[in-house]
């Protein structure tokens, strides 16, 4: 462990005798179980997770895991982690490196021991170290021998996790196989014990889970038992270690993920428009969980219809929306390069629709389970002819509920697909979210034409489907059945106001300039940008903006908290609306010397930023799969700051651990 964290000492008792046992207080601790992907590691990252939500630790997580339903046994691809920093203050990400490394077999401990710092703690599960599972692993010798020194610069705790979990659970009467399962319950308890994580959470959680195999339910709980209880016993763990709770605004908490504060943000949208959500989907990583979630939902007037293809599913919430309901899809990139011709199909009928794209890494398959931003020139430009759609973006997975809801009210209020960009590192990922009050939420208001607008040149009422709002743009949204309000719309070319197929050319610049006219007037809707700029002691403002757009809000955040505590002026600006922009976004640019767009590709929003304001925005681009690190992007704005400032910029290694 870190000393720089470790503050306080105070002696606690052991189980059944007296223990020299150390507890020292942390401020922040980042713990990574790692094992195969049969291991269990997501569940006793959850279940870690769930522990320090309940003591009242601010968190963040990241999940990390292979595309293979069963990935290899034993070998680096097939390597399962959940990471969680937990913390007695505000913290942004799920941290650089981690302080404790939980390794199941040798090829968890391959995959994972480069990210430790000096110092690391590091607890090996010895069971699985054999000639075969080390070669597998790549590993020339056991790592774990004494007279091996590749592991000397870190604590390491070397630990028979499978067979004591086997004795602990024997009199359950499973097979050693089956027992062997239930080891990923005696780390999560030894590692609940090192951190005073409450356990009667996880108890409860295991009783349910398990609750129809009555040896599996008490053979779990034994072990999750048996590891805390060892941790307490045991010599080879002097130390249990202290994170307060972190302060926070009143209010109600729970943990959250984001494809799960997306779906309940979807829903809210639903209650709060008044409409029925319909979302016409078809499975896709990282996406599912959302049609998984809203399926359970039908008391707030949500359908949900798992179609045979991408293209079936968007095509379905189109005729819902037509039907007077609030359609939805949801998918990846390369379920939106499928629904792109439907998309156009909104555009030209302008109806309102969600689009959710949860972004992965690409092109085509890609990696299904990696994180990535890389489709937003999708989401800008990949249709046929000008069809501008607005663009969201959550920053957190907490954010996700508010996006949705935007989401929402863009698609209502101006009659409009909605293209929803979250990411794998958001919907996977979770922290503390505070539930909202539903008075808090805004109203939407669908507007629904009741009553003909028009008059025939005989005086005989009428009702034209493309006469428009003054304020939006908007066209009017009429309910088919509604008598006088007949009307038919589909993917030729309008004529403007009464809606019939045109191909005259001037009609046709008209609506195109008119359908593009209606997306920038949704940014007369938006707040202004709110942009991070402390006024230094001389009074004058940083040289360098840093501005981001979805999940890199954490890394941009911890990173300019790194570079500020050093010394150093940086601002900084997140993007929740991306098409339209603020519009006060090109006043702000141009107040910088500098502007560095990080982001999860290879420079969409930069180009989009040059492209637009003529400013020189400078990428800092990452497209490994995994979320931008923190210490290292400070470096980054650390060397930019210099040159803007001409001085020289250090950041002190305290510093760049610093999360605060």
């Amino acid at each position: 462990m870190r000393p720089a964290l470790e503050r306080a000492v105070v002696e606690a008792r052991g189980s059944g005798r007296t223990l020299s046992k150390q507890v020292k207080q942390l401020d922040r601790v980042i713990i990574r179980f790692a094992g195969d992907s049969g291991d269990g590691m997501q569940l006793t990252g959850d279940r870690f997770t769930a522990e320090s939500a309940a003591f009242g630790n601010d968190l963040v997580t990241l999940p990390n895991f292979p595309a293979e339903i069963r990935a290899p046994q034993g070998t680096l691809p097939g390597v399962s982690s959940f990471q969680v920093h937990f913390a007695d203050h505000d913290i942004l990400t799920a941290g650089d490196a981690p302080d404790v490394l939980v390794a199941m077999n040798p090829a968890a401990l391959k995959a994972n021991v480069g990210d430790l710092p000096k110092g690391a703690t590091i607890i090996v599960d010895t069971a699985d170290f054999t000639d075969r599972n080390l070669t597998k692993a790549g590993y020339a010798s056991n790592p774990l021998d004494e007279d091996d020194t590749s592991l000397a610069e870190f604590a390491l705790h070397t630990v028979d996790l499978t067979g004591m979990t086997v004795a602990a659970v024997k009199e359950f009467g499973l097979s050693r196989k089956d027992a062997s399962r239930a080891k990923n319950m005696f780390a999560l308890g030894l590692l609940s014990w090192m951190y005073g994580r409450p356990t009667e959470t996880t108890t409860a959680f295991l009783a349910k889970r398990f609750a129809k195999v009555e040896a599996i339910r008490d053979a779990n709980i034994a072990a999750f038992k048996a590891g805390w209880n060892f941790g307490e016993t045991t010599e080879a763990f002097s130390v249990q270690y202290e994170v307060k709770p972190a302060p926070m605004a009143a209010g109600t908490y729970r943990n959250i993920s984001g494809n799960l504060a997306l779906a309940y943000g979807l829903v809210a949208g639903g209650v709060q428009s008044g409409l029925d959500i319909v979302l016409g989907t078809y499975p896709i990583t990282p996406a599912s969980d959302i049609l998984h979630e809203l399926s359970k939902h039908k008391a707030f007037g949500v359908t949900t219809f798992q179609a045979e293809d991408e293209i079936a599913g968007i095509g379905a919430a189109i005729g819902a929306s037509f039907a007077g309901k609030l359609g939805v899809t949801s998918t990846s990139g390369p379920g939106i390069a499928l629904k792109s011709e439907a998309i156009g199909l909104a555009v030209m009928t302008e109806l309102p629709l969600v689009v959710v794209d949860v972004q992965r890494g690409g092109p085509s398959t890609g990696l299904p389970t990696k994180t990535e931003q890389a489709d937003l020139l999708q989401a800008m430009f990949g249709r046929n002819g000008e069809a501008p759609v607005p663009i969201v973006a959550p920053q957190s997975p907490g954010d996700c509920f508010d996006a949705a809801l935007e989401a929402v009210r863009i698609a209502v209020t101006y009659r409009t697909p909605v293209m929803l960009l979250s990411d794998g590192y958001l919907a996977n990922g979770s922290e503390p979210w505070r539930i909202p009050e539903v008075d808090d939420l805004p109203t939407i208001d669908p507007a629904f034409a009741t009553e003909p607008n028009h008059e025939t040149a005989q005086g005989d009422p009428e009702f034209w489907p493309y006469l428009r709002d003054e304020e939006t743009l908007a066209r009017p949204w009429a309910v088919p059945g509604t008598p006088g309000l007949e009307h038919r719309i589909g993917g030729l070319e309008k004529g403007e106001g009464h809606g019939n197929i045109s191909y005259d050319p001037a009609n046709h610049d008209l609506m195109v300039r008119t359908r593009q006219a209606k997306v920038d007037r949704i940014a007369e809707s938006l707040p202004p940008l709110q942009v991070d700029d402390p006024v230094g002691p001389d009074g004058e403002h940083a040289k360098v903006l840093v501005i981001g757009w979805g999940s890199t809000y954490g890394p941009i955040g911890a990173g300019v908290r790194r570079v500020r505590k050093a010394g150093y002026r940086v601002a900084q600006a997140h993007l929740r609306h991306l098409n339209p922009f603020p519009q006060d976004l090109g006043e702000i640019l141009k107040r910088y010397d500098k502007v560095l767009v990080p982001e999860m590709n290879l420079g969409q929003l930069a180009l989009l930023l040059r492209g637009k304001y003529l400013v020189d925005a400078i990428g800092y681009n990452q497209v490994n799969g995994m979320p931008i690190k923190a210490a290292v992007l400070a470096d980054a704005i650390g060397h930019l700051v210099a040159e803007a400032e001409g001085i020289e910029v250090s950041l002190t290694t305290a510093t760049q651990e610093a999360d605060a």
